[in-house]
């Protein structure tokens, strides 16, 4: 019999020409409703991720008697909770001040500087433009870091004479091939993460200062990716996160 499987409307990842992933977010534990789905499926084909977190998330919380440097210390030791969990090891974590993040050319140089050091196939980040129908996704602070990351691939990462003083720091230029950008209103591309769903569940879990038990995450969350797999022309049951993607050369 002929293959019944419905082709995707809008097609699913393939990693061609990848090996090295950087993914640029605001704050810890937006890489795991963004992204960590698709994360464990990219390390799980042998891809090496990166995390590059903008601010420690020191203005997260409820607890208004906990000193801000205590969260900020909770809070990367979370999101390097959540990241193991999905098989990443190398998070970093730029300092910038949550709640008060801009698209500064000293935020577009740190990013670059990653970048640099990592140099990536792609680049994964948050959509600078504002989402009217999902207002969380687009937190001021996602806007900047999503303009400052987009800054970075493209020219910034790539121009020697951009940001000299990491030329001194001995870190040659590196042109970015590709840029994903996540909570985009039209995207052009998906990866099925049906698979890796129970861990990017336990990604989220692992941030208990923000989501407590987190005994809500999974509905919410096969909603919105249950409609992003049924967009996408994936089959009935499928779980999917969307990108829209941008080639840079």
């Amino acid at each position: 019999m002929p293959d019944e499987t419905p082709t995707p409307t809008i097609p699913t990842d393939t990693f061609e020409g990848v090996e090295r992933i950087l993914v640029v977010t605001a704050h810890p534990d937006d890489v795991d409703f963004g992204v960590a789905g698709s994360v464990a499926v990219w390390v799980k084909a042998g891809l090496e991720v990166t995390y590059c977190i903008v601010t420690s998330g020191e203005a997260g919380g409820q607890d208004r008697e906990m000193p801000r440097t205590e969260m900020a210390a909770l809070r990367e030791s979370e999101q390097r909770a959540a990241a193991a969990e999905v098989g990443v090891t190398d998070v970093r974590f730029l300092g910038h001040p949550d709640g008060r993040v801009t698209a500064s050319l000293e935020l577009r140089r740190d990013i670059s500087r990653v970048i640099r050091q990592v140099r990536p196939d792609r680049v994964v980040c948050q959509s600078p433009d504002r989402n009217w129908d999902r207002i969380y996704a687009s937190h001021p602070d996602h806007l900047a870091a999503g303009e400052a990351a987009v800054a970075a691939v493209y020219p910034d990462a790539r121009n020697p004479f951009a940001h000299p003083e990491l030329l001194e720091e001995g870190l040659e230029p590196h042109t970015v091939p590709q840029l994903w950008l996540m909570a985009f209103g039209d995207p052009d591309a998906v990866v099925d993460v049906t698979d890796t769903f129970e861990r990017k569940i336990a990604a989220l879990k692992a941030h208990v200062s923000q989501v407590g038990k987190g005994e809500w995450i999974e509905e919410m969350l096969r909603g919105w990716l249950g409609g992003a797999a049924k967009m996408a022309g994936l089959p009935e049951g499928r779980l999917a996160e969307a990108f829209r993607v941008v080639n840079t050369v």
